[in-house]
């Protein structure tokens, strides 16, 4: 009776991501942020579901998802549009995480009590904005094409700075030394290599793609070629998310690498990407993953104090105070002034938050299960802040408000990108 549950369980929250998504369509309300309400009603409220009984699947099943999710966005990503994002991406991502670390660790340490190097630490590891979260929202919000970009590869650098940073700052209390340059270099090692990796393996990829699909049953061997390479990337210390990311945007992007004269001797005679059917069946599965994973987000949850609680309401509305600035100073001043203010709202915390957040507890640093349970409270009130703001800034007449910081800004996208927008 047990497992005839569990099934019917699963079955029911396809058939309700499915409602989901059709609500979202109609009403902004996004169907990520209903996810991980029933995840909180089946964990912290109903205790029927605990994170422990994921075991170490849990964790491999969020970075799977990750994973996917990441190399999808990256096939959708347009060459010349990505082009153009690259300066306004790394100004966006560089204050974002810097006026995060700095606003949170002065909170916590003042306000909430928490010794410098923690407070630190507690910024780094929520300084980051969710891929996860980010690329499905996108999708289906009315903004300019390059706008989306910069968002969505925001959010796989700000990953990786997160990730290197936190780690450095963890073994930097362990040790009481921290090396500024040593993680600085580590993370553009991180940046670099994890990308030039992840194109190299989209040109060999399109080699062997026309002999991979004579094969049987070979429709998921391009998901799986993603899972080798994120592996081999991350045993080597690099990011295996930057680089799914790479391997995404050019396989997606062959076409444009063919027609290079310096690149035509290396590629096939024809360019060989994705088909329509793969391409469906990968939307198919990034449904699947990502209906189950804001579920499990849901039952990762703790809200075990309330003083906590409180604390991570108070950061929550921060970090999203500290994004519009940085919205300000990353932006270009030709993006539309609607687009500049729904940036100005996405700043959600997701999967690298979680994981980071579990580290201080591994290592018995004192006061880890704060960090911890503090980061997850953010976690879930950031999605419900973005949700939320989202959906004022689409649907509402409090779109005028959020749109004052932008003044300056461009009024309307240029044609390209509105038909780019309309397209997608």
């Amino acid at each position: 009776m047990h497992v005839a549950a569990n099934i019917l369980i699963v079955g029911s929250l396809i058939f309700v991501a499915h409602a989901f998504t059709g609500l979202f369509s109609r009403t902004r309300i996004p169907d990520v942020l209903l996810l991980t309400i029933i995840g909180i009603l089946l964990g912290p409220v109903s205790h029927l579901v605990k994170p422990e009984n994921f075991g170490s699947v849990g964790p491999v099943f969020a970075t799977v998802t990750l994973i996917i999710i990441l190399f999808e966005a990256g096939l959708s990503l347009d060459l010349d549009v990505l082009r153009g994002a690259v300066r306004p991406t790394l100004k966006l991502t560089v204050s974002n995480f810097v006026f995060t670390v700095a606003g949170i660790a002065v909170t916590a340490h003042f306000f909430g009590g928490v010794p410098v190097q923690l407070a630190l630490m507690l910024g780094a590891i929520l300084g980051s904005t969710s891929p996860a979260v980010i690329v499905p929202l996108t999708k289906r919000l009315d903004m300019a094409q390059s706008t989306k970009t910069v968002l969505f590869i925001e959010s796989a650098v700000s990953d990786v700075l997160s990730i290197v940073v936190a780690i450095g700052l963890v073994s930097a209390y362990r040790i009481g030394q921290l090396h500024i340059g040593a993680v600085i270099g580590q993370i553009i090692a991180t940046l670099l290599i994890a990308a030039l990796a992840g194109s190299a393996s989209a040109f060999l990829w399109t080699a062997l793609l026309r002999r991979i699909r004579g094969l049987e049953n070979s429709i998921f061997t391009t998901p799986a070629f993603v899972f080798v390479l994120f592996g081999i990337v991350e045993l080597l210390g690099f990011s295996g998310y930057v680089a799914a990311v790479a391997f995404g945007a050019v396989l997606g992007n062959i076409e444009v690498f063919h027609g290079m004269p310096v690149m035509r001797r290396y590629l096939p005679d024809e360019p060989i990407t994705l088909n329509e059917t793969e391409r469906v069946f990968l939307g198919e599965v990034v449904f699947l993953l990502k209906t189950f994973f804001f579920v499990y987000v849901g039952v990762s949850i703790r809200f075990t104090d309330s003083a906590l609680t409180y604390m991570g309401l108070v950061l929550t509305a921060l970090v999203f105070a500290i994004r519009i600035p940085a919205a300000r100073i990353g932006l270009d001043r030709n993006t539309p002034v609607r687009d500049a203010s729904l940036v100005s709202i996405m700043s959600p915390k997701g999967l690298a938050a979680v994981v980071l957040a579990s580290i201080p507890v591994e290592q018995n640093i004192p006061q880890g299960t704060v960090l911890r349970d503090t980061t997850y409270i953010v976690v879930f009130l950031s999605i419900v802040f973005t949700s939320t703001l989202s959906f004022l800034v689409e649907r509402t007449r409090a779109a005028g408000f959020f749109a004052l910081p932008f003044r300056g800004f461009g009024r309307e996208p240029s044609s390209k990108t509105a038909s780019a927008t309309a397209a997608d």
